[in-house]
């Protein structure tokens, strides 16, 4: 299952915030604000989807992910490979070396992690 573009801003807040109550991501939230009801409706929703999770104290709720943020981007990688890339993540990794205009000094970084993705296998 996937998130909005607006549950998954909100998921971010809560990945980096690891638990918090509604005040708290109100306060960490950027520039406009949205509404309480707003951020209620969208916890609902994750919670629904199984993203987040609460424990109650009295009539607060604190929030925490229920999804590793690592898990829900790499389902997303392998799904942009799959769907876009005709499931080969070498068409990937091709495109993306070639489209993001990245510097030398990244494109070695980058050899450097493969080669040592190559020595563990």
């Amino acid at each position: 299952m996937q998130l909005s573009k607006t549950e998954e801003e909100l998921m971010n807040i809560i990945w980096k915030q690891k638990k918090a109550f509604m005040k708290d991501l109100l306060e960490v939230y950027p520039e406009p604000k949205p509404a309480t009801t707003t951020v209620a409706t969208l916890l609902k929703r994750m919670t629904d989807k199984g993203f987040v999770s609460y424990k109650s104290y009295g009539r607060s709720r604190e929030y925490y992910p229920l999804v590793k943020k690592k898990a829900y981007f790499s389902k997303h990688v392998n799904g942009l490979i799959k769907n876009f890339f005709n499931d080969s993540p070498g068409q990937f990794a091709s495109f993306f070396t070639q489209e993001t205009n990245l510097s030398k000094e990244e494109l070695e970084d980058l050899k450097a992690l493969i080669d040592n993705q190559l020595k563990k296998k």
